[in-house]
């Protein structure tokens, strides 16, 4: 199941293009009735694809959005633990090939992110990745310092700093950070090399479908252009790990991610 529906992927739309629905409508040629009607949950192709141009979303990918589902990929060194966050789920990303155990973020609530480490065999994991500094990405933190991990965030106190352009090894693996600020301000991106496949974990940035929402136009362009600069140069077959919702690879979302 998506993170975002079409009428989440609709709102962080207009929001980060400072419009409100009737000025969608007028952009478009529709009425202020069709776009609140889809906003309300009730999907129509054909708005989707008139609207698409106005709020700078690829048309093709918002009109077929309700049917995208991407595809399971199996990577047998890389588990996605789906921790508790309120009446919510918020991803935590478990990485071990050979003798490197990584963890892509760190969840809400320590003791669930614990007990979902013990349950899979891992007493502690080697390093640890935050993506960003909001809560539902960070409750493991100081537990995890406590006990002696390394910890690496772009600005969570006690973790180590890290900026986009360095890197770190953890047996065979390289992990590099990379700006994807936007969602978050300061975020980071962490590009696993060693797998034998493009990994690039993308936290709240990229969702199967959608991005992470922005509360304003200033920020919403930030974070496209940091989106864009990091993912283009990168092949289809990359796979990405999101912050909320299934994992993807990068050619899924070319073809199906109305915001790329």
């Amino acid at each position: 199941m998506l993170e975002d529906d079409f009428t989440h992927v609709l709102r962080k739309a207009l929001v980060g293009n400072g419009l409100a629905p009737t000025e969608a409508a007028e952009a478009a040629g529709l009425e202020e009735t069709d776009v609140l009607s889809l906003l309300r949950g009730r999907f129509s192709k054909e708005v989707a694809e008139k609207l698409a141009p106005a709020l700078g979303l690829r048309a093709s990918a918002f009109a077929s959005h309700p049917e995208f589902v991407p595809a399971a990929f199996d990577l047998p060194w890389i588990e996605r633990i789906v921790l508790p966050f309120g009446q919510d789920h918020v991803n935590v990303w478990l990485v071990r090939h050979g003798r490197a155990a990584l963890l892509i973020d760190a969840g809400y609530a320590a003791a669930d992110l614990l007990r979902a480490l013990e349950r899979r065999g891992v007493h502690l994991p080697g390093k640890v990745f935050i993506t960003h500094s909001h809560r539902d990405h960070t409750g493991g933190v100081q537990k995890l310092v406590a006990a002696g991990v390394s910890v690496f965030s772009a600005d969570i106190p006690d973790a180590l700093p890290m900026k986009p352009g360095e890197c770190t090894f953890s047996h065979a693996l390289t992990v590099g950070a990379v700006d994807l600020s936007g969602h978050a301000v300061p975020a980071l991106g962490f590009q696993i090399d060693g797998l034998g496949v493009p990994v690039l974990a993308v936290g709240d940035a990229v969702f199967a479908g959608s991005i992470g929402g922005c509360p304003t136009p200033g920020i919403y362009q930030k974070a496209l252009a940091n989106i864009h600069a990091v993912l283009d140069p990168m092949p289809d077959e990359t796979v990405l790990l999101t912050g909320h919702g299934p994992g993807t690879t990068l050619g899924e979302e070319r073809a199906h991610n109305p915001f790329l």
